[in-house]
């Protein structure tokens, strides 16, 4: 039975969140297309129907959860994204959580098609956080810029130190706990003490 095109678009759109999730939780290398497409609920020889290859996938997979996680903290400040970002809860949702946290060291390894995506979610990223970041008037926009640089790769960082501690160990916290004091220390006062926004 042939199927529409509307509900080719909702199984290609299905396989590339069920990638998306699979990539971030085992990495680029630690799902293959079968087990990918069994995963989606779809035979392997459906995947070259929707895709020319893996690496495309890859690509769409990556501009889809970056696109994904920037719009679920669009509602926080910058304190309100540090502390929900460098959190236990994060660290432990791998799956479901930042991209570039759980597939920036794989993505090294890629393609320039795929950098060229997580470059994209990065600015993005910088751009959201540059506009929410309370500064003085005299402050510049490079300044504010290079601070948010900073601010994204510490959390990224800390994210992927405490993701490489044991689950039970206490440096995975320690790690967290540190990071993210740090960051909000670091915040203008205008920044970090403003009221979070409820989520």
């Amino acid at each position: 039975m042939k199927i529409t095109k509307t509900q080719s678009l909702a199984n290609r759109a299905h396989i590339v969140e069920t990638a998306s999730e699979l990539f971030r939780d085992r990495g680029y290398d630690g799902v293959g297309v079968a087990e990918l497409m069994a995963a989606a609920g779809f035979t392997q020889g459906g995947f070259y129907k929707h895709f020319g290859s893996k690496a495309d996938l890859m690509a769409e997979a990556a501009e889809n959860s970056l696109s994904k996680s920037l719009s679920s903290t669009c509602d926080l400040d910058v304190t309100g994204f540090v502390n929900l970002y460098v959190s236990r809860d994060h660290r432990d949702g791998r799956g479901v959580g930042c991209t570039m946290a759980a597939l920036c060291g794989d993505a090294a390894r890629q393609s320039s098609e795929l950098k060229a995506t997580f470059a994209d979610g990065i600015e993005n990223t910088l751009a959201a956080l540059e506009e929410k970041y309370k500064v003085g008037q005299d402050t510049l926009h490079e300044g504010a810029r290079a601070k948010m640089i900073d601010l994204l790769a510490h959390a990224i960082g800390a994210v992927m130190l405490s993701r490489a501690c044991p689950d039970d160990s206490s440096l995975a916290d320690e790690i967290l706990e540190v990071c993210r004091a740090e960051i909000i220390a670091s915040l203008p006062l205008s920044s970090a003490n403003e009221p979070q926004e409820s989520t």
